[in-house]
């Protein structure tokens, strides 16, 4: 098996819709044969003959070996090209990437894994479950949305999980509350060694830092940054850059895509995700008449 991504022509199988998500599986055995959880497909959207020349990248919610290798994947219908793929068909065809990017890193022994999942992006947090289960890992889950209708999985969590808690904004499903109110208890019933995320920037941020408040690694995917901010996918057109710091102490601007999306969640610095620090390796520096220059 090579980690190299393949460019293929996948075939639609189903699309489906869940919740106010919908969810496609494509027959791409290469991709399939290839992925480790994490890593991320860049669709082409508009057909062959579209002025859409942005591929959309999605996480992946479930691999499997029917029909010689399939990809599932869960998106919001929220623009044009997401339209576009709510639309498809059985048997129309999709250009497809993958697969990208940097994989979750998994534990070398059985250990106790806490995984935080948020809106359709949060179905990325079922493939790394699968894996950690046949390691012989716990795996615990916290799942949360605005309402009922944005969690996504919360029965496959109640199903696969050693436990799983849900909670919404209004309380239409599990607790009233966020990521926040609940996961300090979560974190301390599964004593938890290492916590996982996928969601929203704001959901990773609280994750990270609530993980960090408990000496605890975390392992996030910043696939809804790259949703928002990439155009390639591939690491060349560097609209997804952000600020990460090094072990050395150095900030750094990195590539969603290709140094991503799966990053040390402690090493994000998400009060300065879209920007570029005056701190950061190589950031432009303006020189203030304070420190002697001229205007």
């Amino acid at each position: 098996m090579s980690d190299t991504p393949v460019q293929t022509s996948a075939t639609v199988l189903t699309v489906r819709q869940v919740q106010d998500y919908h969810a496609v599986t494509l027959v791409a055995p290469a991709i399939a044969e290839r992925f480790r959880p994490g890593q991320f497909v860049a669709l082409a959207v508009g057909g062959e003959h579209t002025s859409r020349l942005v591929r959309r990248c999605f996480g992946v919610y479930e691999v499997k070996s029917d029909y010689g290798g399939t990809v599932e994947l869960v998106f919001a219908d929220t623009e044009p090209g997401t339209a576009w793929l709510a639309g498809r068909r059985a048997r129309d065809q999709i250009d497809l990437v993958g697969p990208l990017g940097r994989p979750f890193r998994l534990p070398r022994d059985p250990v106790t894994c806490l995984l935080v999942g948020g809106g359709p992006g949060g179905a990325a947090v079922f493939a790394l479950a699968d894996t950690l289960l046949r390691r012989g890992c716990q795996v615990h889950f916290v799942l949360a949305g605005p309402s009922a209708k944005q969690v996504f999985g919360s029965r496959m969590a109640h199903r696969i999980g050693d436990s799983s808690t849900v909670a919404t904004d209004d309380g239409s499903m599990g607790e009233k509350g966020t990521v926040r109110d609940v996961l300090p208890r979560v974190i301390e019933e599964t004593g938890a060694d290492v916590v996982y995320g996928c969601g929203p920037t704001t959901l990773l941020r609280s994750v990270t830092q609530i993980a960090t408040d408990f000496g605890l690694p975390s392992q996030v995917s910043v696939e809804e940054f790259l949703q928002r901010t990439g155009a390639c996918g591939i690491g060349v057109c560097m609209t997804c850059m952000l600020p990460v710091h090094g072990e050395d102490g150095v900030t750094r601007m990195v590539r969603a895509c290709a140094d991503g999306p799966v990053l040390r969640g402690d090493l994000v610095r998400w009060g300065d995700l879209g920007t570029i620090p005056f701190d950061a390796l190589g950031a432009p520096r303006v020189l203030s008449v304070s420190e002697g220059g001229s205007l």
